[in-house]
C-alpha cells in the first residue's frame, strides 16, 4: 500500500530514497505503486526538492530507459534477463524517437509502456532532482534541457535514456 512508503535522506550519498518500514524494502526509483500525485504526499517528501516547491537548481524530468547487457542492472519490470547489445538498445530508442517526434503525450505512451524504468508507471517522470542526484551523463543532459525539450540518446551506467524536461 502506497502509504506505507516514506522517503528518507541517505546517510552515505546524501540523497533521497524511498523506504517502506512495513517491508523493510527500499528504492531509490520511485515505487511503482506511488503515483505522481502521491509523492509529494509521503512523509519526508521535502527531501526531493529541498523545500515544498522546489530548491535553486531543481528541475523535473521524464525519461524512457532501454536496458542493455552491460546495464548496471540488467532487468527490468517488463524483462528479467535483458540480452540486447547497447548498440540493438540504441537503435530501439532510435525507432521510439521517430515515434513519439515532439509529443510529449507520445513520449508519456511510450515510457509507460516500453520504458526499462520503474518510472514507467508514472509516464516516465523521475520527479524533482538536483545537481549530484543523477548520474553525470543524465544530469548534465538534463540541466541543458529547456523546459519542453527532448534530450537525443543518452547513454549511462543504467543503459540509454531519452530525457524530457518538465520543469
Amino acid at each position: 500500500m502506497s502509504s506505507d512508503w516514506e522517503i528518507c535522506m541517505s546517510k552515505s550519498k546524501g540523497i533521497p530514497y524511498y523506504f517502506n518500514p512495513t517491508t523493510k524494502q527500499s528504492s531509490w526509483d520511485v515505487p511503482s505503486e506511488i503515483s505522481e500525485e502521491q509523492i509529494q504526499s509521503l512523509p519526508g517528501a521535502h527531501y526531493l526538492s529541498g523545500g515544498s516547491s522546489g530548491g535553486a537548481g531543481t528541475i523535473t524530468a521524464s525519461h524512457l530507459l532501454v536496458k542493455h547487457k552491460d546495464s548496471r542492472r540488467p532487468s527490468s519490470w517488463k524483462e528479467e534477463n535483458i540480452t540486447r547489445t547497447k548498440e540493438e538498445a540504441t537503435e530501439i530508442l532510435r525507432r521510439y524517437q521517430s515515434q513519439f517526434g515532439d509529443s510529449r503525450e507520445k513520449f508519456e505512451e511510450l515510457a509507460s509502456l516500453r520504458s526499462d524504468c520503474s518510472s514507467h508507471s508514472q509516464k516516465g517522470n523521475l520527479g524533482p532532482f538536483s545537481k549530484g542526484q543523477m548520474q553525470k551523463p543524465f544530469e548534465e543532459a538534463a540541466f541543458a534541457l529547456q523546459v519542453g525539450e527532448f534530450s537525443d540518446i543518452i547513454s549511462t551506467d543504467s543503459g540509454v535514456h531519452i530525457i524530457l524536461r518538465t520543469a
